[in-house]
């Protein structure tokens, strides 16, 4: 397995992977491109034997103490080994580097799998939005991860990573899509080890179909 970060070469199969994941909500190629051109964007992709089969974003606004987790996607057959939980840290990691303090996202109501693999790794319920995800009529759930408090939990190792500089950011592209926050998934080592079965969006959109998007 390969993570490395996400170029324009990805597009065609992160948006295949999109569409896959979210069939009624899918981001269009534009947007995505905005997305992973964006200097407040971190997105990154899973390589397995060559092919691309999961990808995951965050945004944080250089200079800002908080970020958002933005999507989470897995294919189906990357699913259940750990993918998704290393495709968040990998995220959180990231988000540590550009000294933010919070970390924001918003997950289905009727995905516990999701909810429980965020909650292991420290993020906290803070509220919800009613019917968040239509058409579905669901319920967003709000959670909040205190980045200093995720660092100290996962010892030193993850601070080094974290002491790393930032990330360059990317060379074009004032963002001009809405922010967008969908974390889809189940977790790893959560309760369906590694599921991000059914993702749990974490974008921000009005409507959310998380068939697949994170592991």
């Amino acid at each position: 397995m390969t993570t490395r970060r996400a170029t324009l070469d990805d597009l065609g199969a992160i948006m295949a992977l999109e569409r896959a994941s979210f069939p009624t909500d899918a981001w269009s190629d534009a947007m995505m491109r905005e997305e992973i051109l964006s200097p407040h964007g971190w997105y990154v992709v899973v390589e397995e034997a060559g092919h691309l089969v999961g990808y995951a974003g965050l945004r944080a606004v250089h200079g800002s103490r908080d970020a958002d987790v933005q999507t989470i996607a897995l294919a189906a057959s990357a699913r259940g080994r750990g993918r998704g939980r290393a495709l968040l840290r990998t995220l959180l990691t990231e988000a540590a580097r550009r000294r933010v303090r919070e970390v924001f996202l918003e997950v289905r109501a009727d995905n516990p799998v999701a909810q429980a693999l965020y909650a292991s790794e420290g993020f906290q319920e803070l509220g919800r939005r009613p019917k968040y995800y239509q058409p579905d009529g669901v319920d967003a759930i709000v959670m909040r991860l205190d980045v200093a408090g995720w660092l100290a939990a996962r010892g030193p190792d993850a601070v080094s990573a974290a002491s790393a500089p930032a990330a360059v950011p990317a060379p074009t592209g004032t963002r001009t899509s809405e922010d967008r926050v969908n974390v889809g998934g189940s977790g790893s080592d959560a309760p369906t080890e590694d599921g991000f079965s059914d993702v749990a969006g974490v974008r921000e959109r009005a409507a959310a179909n998380e068939a697949g998007a994170c592991t």
